[in-house]
């Protein structure tokens, strides 16, 4: 049943995008076909997910290709847990997307584009998870990331373009160094079969081993933005539309993150770079999480704390034992679904703010009471707070930290205390101020006194005819149309008090943006509920990875393992 299942995550988006690029010209067909092939993707996943734990491991060799020669799809438990979760939260942003893009009349987000890129996208990350071989992992990166250009993209505004450019320049440097290291262990080895690379590097010189783990660790380091090769995230991802950031936020650091444990558990098992996967885990939580406490824009402090916690999963994969791994392998799977649900919750936070600077929002609890929980409830469990499913990953980590005892595992015990202390803090200055502050500086405060000083004056205007504060005419297309939209509706309504026009100004949360949301934030809470089960999940995943044999056995056979 696993031989028919397996390539189905990969197939189903690329059918999927190949017939939704067919149907450019009618949305509600794109939309309907986008969400039906995912939710079937999500359900494969559960079901392999299911098998591999009840099974252990099983792999496919693609088109009937003897292995090593051939692609091989390998199913085993960490590639199932990690396909169940990025299903999961494609899904929840494909939803979101869809309710904005009908909240919007589509005006700023091409349809035709958005939903085979989108399906493409999901397509390389559940490559990049099954793969067997280096060079189909490879192939995986580059799917996902030729379909990120063009979402980061979308809208052509500046910004995004800018925002792109880092990107770009920064992945193809990764993809070059990946495929460098590929060809150099090609000619070491003679094969790209990661199975049968574990067997064959092990009889390589030491410092070849080194070099080629070296190359490997840089690449994925930066796909995962681990210090010191994190300062590309912050740049880029808020720049993009929300469900764009949420869906990258969630799952492209992470198969950054997947690929190093993969590599360094099964290829490169003996440890020769743990401690300095420990200093850059360190540096990764500690500078990640000063860059998000000094922030005032809510994107951007969760790009930080992203970056931030990236060294949480890098701690675990470092310690090298069981204990680290399985909780390495639990906080990724939390992670992804409370970074997504929390950038999800920042696009509805823009949406109803006009903004996502926290220092010019203010009384979203009273505006949005359901905003309010949305937000909390997240962003309680990515602080770490008990009994969430974040404080038990850390907890995990910080356990297994201990139990190896050495003295630099003991400062990355007190590393992650303090991160944990500090993500807390810059989450309640986002709480306090955005939710609870009196609005003494909301945007239709705002927009009204730049009406009005634009009335008076006849100054001070944008070429639409849009005031603008700083008489300098450089108002965003959205800022022109806020300001519009804002004027309108209290000219509308003279005889309401200036309080209650400002109020109805503000537009209101659409029903389908917030359902998705509110399911992701139901999946956080839902993993606390379910944390014994998928923590004994992560804890066979990690035996299985430290074993090597139920890998080796499955892809080669029992006759190949020594």
């Amino acid at each position: 049943m696993t031989s028919v299942l397996a390539p189905l995550p990969v197939l189903l988006p690329l059918l999927g995008a190949a017939i939704a690029l067919l149907a450019s010209g009618q949305p509600r067909a794109q939309r309907v076909l986008s969400i039906a092939v995912l939710t079937t993707v999500l359900v494969v996943s559960v079901t392999l997910l299911l098998i591999a734990d009840a099974e252990g491991a099983t792999s496919v060799a693609v088109g009937g290709w003897p292995v090593p020669l051939g692609i091989v799809l390998v199913v085993d438990r960490l590639s199932a847990l990690m396909l169940v979760v990025a299903s999961t939260v494609a899904l929840g942003v494909l939803v979101f997307a869809v309710g904005q893009g009908a909240a919007d009349r589509q005006e700023d987000t091409p349809l035709s584009i958005f939903h085979p890129t989108f399906l493409v996208l999901v397509a390389g990350v559940s490559n990049a998870f099954l793969a067997g071989d280096l060079f189909n992992l490879y192939v995986g990166f580059e799917i996902l990331l030729m379909a990120s250009y063009v979402l980061l993209t979308l809208g052509g505004t500046a910004p995004r373009i800018r925002g792109g450019i880092t990107y770009v320049i920064v992945s193809l440097t990764s993809s070059l160094l990946f495929l460098a290291a590929i060809g150099l262990v090609y000619a070491a080895t003679g094969t790209v079969n990661m199975a049968d690379l574990a067997l064959r590097l092990a009889e390589l010189p030491e410092g070849t081993q080194v070099l080629l783990q070296s190359m490997l660790l840089i690449a994925f380091g930066i796909k995962a933005a681990v210090f010191p090769l994190s300062a590309w995230l912050p740049d880029s991802y808020p720049t993009a539309p929300a469900p764009v950031t949420a869906v990258f936020a969630g799952l492209l650091t992470k198969v950054g993150v997947y690929a190093i444990i993969r590599t360094q558990t099964l290829l490169f098992p003996g440890g020769a770079l743990d401690d300095l996967l420990m200093w850059a885990a360190l540096a990764t939580m500690v500078i990640g999480i000063l860059g998000a406490v000094a922030q005032t824009d809510l994107r951007r402090l969760l790009s930080f704390t992203l970056v931030s916690h990236i060294g949480y999963m890098v701690f675990g994969i470092a310690l090298g034992t069981t204990a680290g791994l399985a909780g390495a392998v639990f906080y990724v799977a939390h992670h992804i679904a409370i970074q997504t649900t929390l950038f999800l919750v920042a696009g509805l936070v823009e949406r109803q703010g006009g903004t996502t600077s926290v220092d010019r929002l203010g009384g979203l609890a009273r505006r949005s009471p359901l905003l309010a929980v949305l937000f909390f409830v997240p962003a309680m469990n990515l602080a770490g707070i008990p009994p969430l499913s974040g404080f038990i990953g850390k907890l995990g980590l910080l356990q297994a930290g201990v139990a190896e005892g050495s003295s630099l595992a003991m400062v990355l015990v007190a590393g992650g205390v303090v991160t944990s202390l500090l993500t807390l803090l810059a989450i309640a200055r986002v709480w306090t101020r955005a939710f609870w502050r009196p609005p003494t500086q909301a945007p239709a405060d705002d927009t009204a006194a730049a009406a009005a000083a634009a009335a008076g004056s006849g100054g001070g205007s944008t070429p639409d005819g849009e005031a603008s504060p700083d008489g300098d005419g450089s108002r965003t297309p959205f800022q022109v149309a806020w300001r519009r939209h804002t004027r309108v509706a209290i000219a509308a309504e003279p005889d309401l008090p200036p309080a209650a026009a400002r109020t109805r100004a503000l537009r209101p949360l659409p029903v389908t943006m917030v359902a998705a949301t509110a399911a992701l934030a139901a999946v956080t809470v839902a993993l606390t509920g379910l944390a014994g089960p998928l923590y004994g999940i992560a804890d066979r995943a990690a035996e299985d990875l430290l074993d090597r044999t139920p890998y080796i056995s499955t892809v080669l056979g029992p006759e190949e393992v020594p």
